[in-house]
């Protein structure tokens, strides 16, 4: 009791998933949307450009071109996204594009990319915070930053299993700060130094000219290129709104738009803008600082307010551009667990990674994005240049399959209108990710890159295991079906009620029609006549595929009537007094309890019964894939002084 009140304290008090205002409280407006999903994309401004930058090393006048094409290819790719919104309502983002258009596999390997992205925005947006805040303090405390890192990854892994929108919110203060300061500093920045801005674009030309004089034009532009995809950390984010689609308000298509220009407006705009930064305050890198604090530094510094002030609006800055990093963290937590339990609806993770706490948040799946990037902070010891390029590698590998993915779209439906345009405009997002992933691949394969690919594999081919196992086990609970499909019903009409005296079996059945009959006839030949009442009791839980859109709780509410009606009839079909009982809520095992204490108090002459799949080859691996609900309930139901038999069903 205490632990439950202390969980209730952390976490919250639990919310009613069948109630209707629930889902509408928890949905995402656009606003709040851009803040809880934009922030991954906006907070890209904080290590992105300074990417780009630092790989144009002494060569920094290109850094105008990289400017222009950041704000193009946010954009490009930001327009090509919606496209993904409009044909994927429900969410998924790019695994269920990938998935639908492409083909399974190539959807798993989007849907491997994701995962890592995820896990990645987490690790590297905590870096690079803490990275912000260190740029404040001297050398000797980087010896800290690790210890720092996991007790944010902490904090925000509390704040999300509370639920999506008291994080946002608790969040919001903080963007909200970056935004505001930021846009006054580039603003700043660029009229300081307006009067540099008319020979920029004719000296810019005229030394690229010279450059290329020297290296050759292949060379200036294999230059760019390389930077270009260095920066390729910038664009990341961007695909967060396609994934969450679900999570947003009605009409989640418009909301989904709308967050998109948001986040497409406010990353070009503050991307770019830093890079003229760069240029145009002749940012140079500092020990200990990043290039944003330093360029920040130079540009308070001009406001000639003293040592003191300047410090202190620093410290307010590089603390709001932590803060929104922390903010992208959390984006993470909600693209992640909602990509996982995407793929758990297709079996290639385990099914638990649909399950909701009873905050309605997909909580197995927080706290295992949680914990692996805490664990990749580790090894790669917080260095946000080679979390960069593993994040990268991740994210245009999913930008690449799904727009390949829109593109065979299009071209199949080249009789829709504008078809021509969407293939267009999908064909040069696809060249522009493929591009810079085969770029990343080759030049810094051995600085990380390779560390993305044996990743992604080796969750592609856990994937593959685990869906053969749902597979097979799905096959052999419809031979069990198909065994039972042809049990006659009996010749008796009319309904026949339980009389709460007699002896009552009661079954605790699942979708399975022949794990129910199964059990049912089972016991009816252990107890021939014995029995003169037969209760069926039904929990379904209301996982994040269930509660990820409108009516789809009502279907799965039909569709278990429809299960427990075939039970009852068949019973008495056959002069058996039968009933039924159904329950909804997010832990199966607590309500299956509730029903059936309730029962034990209607019909005091109870015994339970219900089926658990037994294999062959047990081990730990096989019953993490599977619901171990029957020995919980049991244990709770012999608890509570109630009799419980689980049958085993062999697969």
């Amino acid at each position: 009791m205490k632990s439950a009140k202390i969980r209730e304290i952390v976490l919250g008090k639990a919310l009613d998933p069948m109630k209707s205002e629930t889902r509408h409280s928890l949905a995402l407006v656009a606003f709040l949307a851009w803040v809880g999903l934009g922030a991954d994309g906006l907070s890209s401004s904080a290590y992105g450009p300074e990417e780009t930058f630092r790989a144009l090393g002494e060569h920094s006048h290109l850094g105008l071109y990289m400017a222009l094409a950041t704000a193009i290819t946010v954009f490009i790719i930001a327009l090509a996204y919606n496209q993904v919104i409009e044909l994927f309502p429900t969410g998924g983002g790019g695994y269920r594009v990938a998935s639908v258009l492409v083909g399974p596999y190539m959807g798993l390997i989007a849907g491997c990319a994701l995962i890592l992205d995820y896990v990645l925005t987490i690790a590297i947006s905590v870096a690079a915070g803490v990275e912000a805040l260190a740029s404040l303090l001297p050398l000797g405390f980087h010896a800290y930053k690790l210890p720092a890192e996991a007790f944010v990854i902490g904090l925000l892994i509390i704040l999300n299993l509370r639920g999506m929108k008291e994080a946002i919110r608790v969040l919001l203060p903080i963007f909200i700060g970056f935004v505001i300061t930021h846009f006054a500093l580039i603003v700043y920045g660029i009229f300081a130094h307006a009067s540099y801005l008319p020979d920029l674009v004719p000296n810019t030309l005229s030394e690229t000219t010279s450059l290329a004089k020297d290296i050759g034009w292949i060379s200036v532009a294999g230059m760019l290129l390389l930077a270009y995809s260095h920066g390729g950390g910038t664009y990341t984010g961007l695909e967060a709104v396609s994934n969450n689609v679900n999570i947003l308000a009605e009409p989640r298509v418009r909301t989904g738009r709308m967050t998109m220009i948001y986040m497409a407006l406010s990353l070009a705009f503050t991307a770019s803008g830093i890079i003229l930064l760069y240029l145009l305050w002749d940012a140079r890198p500092v020990a200990g600082q990043t290039l944003n604090a330093s360029t920040f530094r130079a540009i308070i510094e001009s406001f000639g307010l003293g040592a003191w002030a300047n410090q202190i609006m620093l410290t307010i800055v590089l603390a709001f551009e932590a803060g929104l990093l922390f903010v992208a963290a959390n984006t993470g937590f909600l693209g992640g667990p909602s990509v996982l339990s995407n793929m758990a609806a297709d079996s290639w993770v385990p099914h638990k990674f649909r399950y909701l706490s009873t905050r309605l948040v997909t909580q197995n799946g927080i706290l295992v994005m949680g914990i692996a990037a805490l664990a990749i902070l580790l090894w790669t010891g917080g260095s946000v240049t080679v979390l960069v390029v593993l994040y990268s590698v991740s994210v245009f590998l999913t930008f690449a399959v799904s727009l390949f993915g829109l593109c065979l779209y299009w071209w199949r439906h080249r009789n829709e209108k504008a078809w021509m345009r969407r293939l267009s405009l999908s064909l040069i997002g696809f060249v522009i990710c493929a591009s810079i992933l085969c770029v990343l691949l080759i030049e810094r394969f051995t600085e990380g890159a390779w560390a993305a690919v044996v990743i992604i594999g080796a969750i592609a081919a856990l994937c593959i295991y685990i869906r053969n196992h749902y597979r097979d086990t799905k096959n052999a609970i419809h031979s069990v079906d198909q065994v039972f499909a042809n049990q006659p019903f009996g010749p008796h009409a009319g309904v026949l009620d339980p009389d709460p005296a007699s002896q009552t079996a009661v079954f605790i059945v699942g979708s399975s029609r022949g794990g129910g009959l199964h059990a049912l006839l089972w016991v009816q030949r252990m107890f021939p006549g014995h029995f003169k009442n037969f209760i069926f009791v039904n929990a379904r839980t209301v996982d994040a595929h269930a509660y990820g859109g409108e009516g789809a709780v009502e279907q799965m509410r039909a569709e278990a009537n429809a299960t427990l009606k075939f039970f009852v009839d068949f019973c008495q079909s056959h002069g058996m007094a039968s009933a039924a009982y159904l329950g909804f809520g997010t832990d199966v095992v607590d309500e299956v309890t509730k029903l059936c204490e309730t029962i034990s108090n209607e019909y005091p002459n109870s015994i339970f019964f219900t089926s658990k799949l037994i294999f062959e080859h047990d081990n730990w691996f096989i019953r993490l894939l599977h619901n171990q609900a029957a020995l919980a309930i049991q244990r709770r139901l012999h608890f509570e002084s109630l009799q419980m038999v689980i049958l085993p069903m062999k697969v």
